[in-house]
């Protein structure tokens, strides 16, 4: 058989014509050739080939191999010819998608779109299919729709490239968003048209419409804001409400929409009765005091909903994983009334087979899992395991942490608990910038780990170069020194303070070189509490000068130059917030004490207590109280805290918009504004914080109201012109380099003499 006569057999069974039986003499393959591919290995094509060497090749296996070929999608074109007892399969590839670009598209990322058309199967190494190219295109199309960019304009180009291959470019004219002109909501009996149109998203153009982009018609925001609608109405009675329909006009010109929403308020019912019913293994009356949902109340669906999950909760922490619990409501439409029964299957109980880490790729996992309550092989219990991913967090080592507890596959009583955590880096070398009005920079600085190689130990050297400070410090913490928790560290420094080589900090001129060790260990009292005691001995050297406050120089000629002192320090410390890094809820509180025990050169005392309480507003919003009071004095023979022991306030962790340090008494044997400190401190935050679009778990904004002051001994605590106040606002951010935190603030009550700093940040970067 001659090479064309083999061409025509092929051809003629790949389009189903009949050929003759003996068209073709059937022959043994003594070899396979293949020809005309580009990308494509000739092992991939014999390992689809359905025929080898030593074959009888005939009409049969000819339609075989040619329907085998066309079937990987690889080829435009299949030729089988024959060379004698040679086989010569002649390929014709069809081109692959070297590369796909885009230009002018604004609203999407990149990114994004790439991994949608992948998984329609447009993508870079895919071979390329002109249907799917529009497919592509065409959905492209729609969501911009869905931005209300009706103008969208997507051209797309297919460029031939070098070895077969392709080149895809999606030009995009994007166009401006659709405006809305009016939103109109028929049918509102109830309640104000405008008071329902404040519960939307989208809205008419504003003075903030440039920013907010509210005006800017999206179908997605639209459902969003029906869904808001549907909840305030349910939320108050109206059991029956109801969209009935939605109209969404747009101008000749695509750039004006008008929506129309109709609704059928319904009336508003009561709730008549509640009943409990199905397998109550708890007592009814313990399940009747989680439900908040009463006879005699207006229906709420918020409230509705509340006491099914607090049921539910209540079970999973008695190991009910899967519990399910429905209200089903018996409805009087002539009084408007509704009876609630709810019904409650708890499931089996459920325990857990194992608890897996993931994402640890440094953090070994006997640091996380000493972190977890819910054990492997006990009952399931929610809060426990809510509580280990709340201390897993607040290791401070992880970025993220998230639990998954999926049930195990052909089991009905056992989960497995997933906890996922996404690491970050734990070394830090702090950077504090502060600059004044004068501008006048403040550099300090330190380098810690606190997750040595991975074992959950703390290891801080503190190097501060600036003029102010320059210290060196070295602490040590082993936060499970014992196995049920009791930490361990050590501590040692050197610290010289010296304010007049600042030009920055305003306080009566001295020095001190202080030089120290200490020991101190941490003692757990229950899941959020704990105590901790420490014994250090330290050795201060006091130079004074000619310009030293006279207060300074008395200390210095009653107590000499040199001092050493015998610090003991405790502390008990309460930790309720829901997060290490942004906490939206709990209680933060820490009292700490510092004693210098008699056997030293000074006896003195110091008590600080901390608090700080987050209130959820909203899913977005949160409200943060702060306060910082201190107050210290000496004992025995000493009358007075030493003054460089003194309480400082001022500056972006206390009073944003007043230098640091630079609040409190005023040296009083001076012309210069050269503030002393005092033994008392009274400081007070009030802060809405908020999240950023897209940055919920790395910044957050805050609006502030700060107040406080620092007092010296024989001085009330007033109300008067004492205490300083400003407002402003606030950027926390965990950046690339560290975590940054500025601020912009105003004086409220400046009075003269007052060293303001209107901006004011703290940068930190990480290794």
């Amino acid at each position: 058989m001659n090479r064309k006569l083999g061409a025509i057999l092929a051809a003629g069974v790949l389009s189903g014509i009949s050929l003759p039986a003996a068209a073709v003499d059937a022959f043994v393959i003594r070899d396979i050739r293949v020809e005309g591919i580009q990308r494509t290995e000739a092992g991939t094509v014999f390992s689809y080939l359905p025929v080898k060497v030593g074959d009888t090749f005939d009409d049969a296996r000819a339609a075989q191999s040619i329907k085998a070929l066309f079937a990987t999608g690889f080829f435009r074109d299949v030729r089988l010819e024959s060379e004698g007892d040679v086989l010569v399969v002649v390929l014709q590839e069809r081109p692959a998608i070297a590369k796909i670009d885009f230009s002018g598209m604004k609203s999407f990322e990149k990114d994004q779109i790439l991994t949608a058309m992948k998984v329609m199967g447009l993508a870079e190494t895919q071979i390329f299919d002109r249907a799917l190219l529009e497919r592509a295109e065409q959905e492209l199309k729609r969501q911009y729709l869905t931005k209300g960019k009706y103008n969208a304009q997507i051209t797309t180009t297919v460029t031939p490239l070098e070895r077969n291959r392709v080149g895809i470019n999606f030009n995009v004219v994007e166009g401006e968003s659709a405006t809305i002109k009016s939103i109109r909501i028929v049918g509102a009996e109830s309640f104000r048209e405008k008071d329902l149109l404040d519960l939307f998203e989208q809205t008419t153009p504003s003075w903030i419409s440039w920013y907010t982009k509210s005006d800017q018609y999206s179908r997605q925001k639209l459902s969003a804001d029906l869904e808001k609608l549907r909840s305030f109405y349910m939320n108050r009675g109206y059991l029956e409400f109801a969209v009935d329909s939605t109209q969404v006009a747009i101008s000749p010109d695509k750039e004006s929409i008008f929506v129309t929403i109709n609704i059928n308020e319904g009336g508003r019912y009561q709730i008549s009765a509640v009943k409990l019913a199905g397998n109550l293994i708890l007592p009814e009356d313990e399940l009747r005091a989680l439900a908040p949902l009463k006879p005699g109340q207006v229906f709420s669906r918020e409230v509705l909903n509340d006491s099914t999950k607090r049921i539910s909760d209540k079970l999973a922490e008695q190991g009910y994983a899967f519990a399910n619990v429905n209200a089903a409501p018996e409805i009087d439409k002539e009084k408007k009334q509704v009876a609630f029964t709810i019904f409650v299957d708890p499931g089996k109980r459920v325990y857990v087979r194992r608890v897996n880490v993931t994402g640890n790729t440094r953090t070994r996992d006997e640091v996380i899992r000493r972190e977890m309550r819910q054990m492997e092989g006990g009952w399931f219990n929610s809060e426990q395991v809510n509580l280990s991913r709340e201390r897993v967090d607040k290791l401070g080592y992880f970025s993220d942490v998230t639990v998954e507890t999926p049930p195990v596959a052909s089991t009905s009583d056992q989960v497995d608990v997933n906890l996922n955590v996404t690491e970050k880096p734990t070394g830090n070398i702090m950077l504090g910038v502060g600059f004044s009005q004068t501008d006048k920079v403040m550099l300090s600085g330190s380098i810690s780990q606190e997750n040595i190689f991975g074992s959950g130990k703390h290891l801080t050297l503190g190097v501060n170069t600036s003029k102010l400070n320059r210290n060196i410090s070295l602490s040590y913490t082993d936060p499970y020194f014992t196995m049920n928790g009791v930490s361990q560290g050590f501590d040692l420094y050197h610290r010289r303070f010296d304010p007049e080589a600042s030009d920055t900090l305003d306080v009566g001129d001295y020095k001190t070189e202080s030089t120290g060790a200490g020991i101190r260990f941490g003692f757990p009292l229950s899941e959020r509490q704990s105590i901790s005691v420490g014994l250090a001995i330290d050795q201060t050297k006091i130079t004074t000068y000619d310009e030293s406050p006279r207060r300074y120089k008395d200390f210095v000629d009653e107590y000499g130059k040199s001092n050493i002192t015998l610090p003991f320090t405790a502390s008990w410390t309460s930790d309720g917030k829901d997060s290490y890094i942004f906490p939206t809820k709990g209680t933060y509180q820490r009292v700490s004490a510092e004693i210098a025990l008699p056997g030293g050169d000074l006896q003195y005392w110091k008590l600080n207590y901390k608090f700080q309480h987050y209130i959820p507003l909203s899913k977005s919003f949160t409200l943060m109280f702060n306060a910082d009071l201190g107050i210290g004095n000496g004992y025995g023979n000493d009358e007075n805290l030493p003054f460089y022991k003194n309480f400082y306030a001022g500056g972006i962790d206390s009073v944003r918009g007043y230098a640091a340090a630079s609040l409190g008494p005023l040296a009083d044997d001076r012309y210069d504004d050269e503030h002393l400190g005092g033994n008392r401190k009274v400081v007070g935050n009030v802060e809405l914080l908020w999240g950023l679009p897209g940055y919920d778990k790395s910044m957050r904004m805050g609006w502030f109201l700060d107040a406080g002051q620092v007092y010296n001994k024989g001085k009330k605590y007033e109300y008067d012109d004492s205490l300083r106040m400003s407002t402003g606002l606030s950027l926390s951010w965990i950046s690339p380099v560290g975590p940054l935190k500025l601020s912009v603030a105003a004086p409220i009550n400046k009075k003269k003499g007052d060293d303001t700093e209107t901006f004011q940040f703290q940068l930190g970067s990480t290794f």
